[in-house]
């Protein structure tokens, strides 16, 4: 009987570590690094409420444009914050993932970086 619990005390710690390992894992392989711009035609929203202030979720149903696909129907339920709440007919920019448009999200693309110019030498302070 000891054998078994041992087996099972054993698999417990293996899935600790996996489960803490994971995000890392994820980060490390870059996940949603590959993610491209596109735009979210909102279709369909559901009720703003009434009377409240912070998140609530949304049910939003839209058709994502972008470079890998036309007019691809997403339909999902997010944490928007109800000052900005989406509205029909609304143009959202959206980062999707090129292999799965299903996984997608509000936001754009980061900014580029300004090149680095080159430091300039200093004379004397004066």
């Amino acid at each position: 009987m000891s054998g078994v619990v041992e087996i099972a005390v054993m698999l417990l710690i293996i899935g600790a570590i996996a489960l803490l390992a994971a995000p890392w894992i994820m980060r490390r392989r870059g996940a949603g690094s590959d993610w491209v711009p596109g735009t979210l035609l909102v279709t369909g929203v559901s009720p703003r409420p009434d009377g409240v202030t912070g998140e609530q979720y949304v049910t939003i149903t839209g058709v994502i444009n972008g470079p890998t696909v036309d007019e691809y129907v997403v339909y999902a339920r997010l944490a928007v914050d109800v000052n900005q709440w989406p509205t029909m007919g609304a143009l959202m920019d959206v980062m999707y993932s090129p292999k799965n448009p299903e996984k997608w999200g509000f936001g754009r693309p980061p900014e580029p970086l300004p090149p680095n110019e080159p430091n300039e030498p200093r004379g004397p302070e004066s």
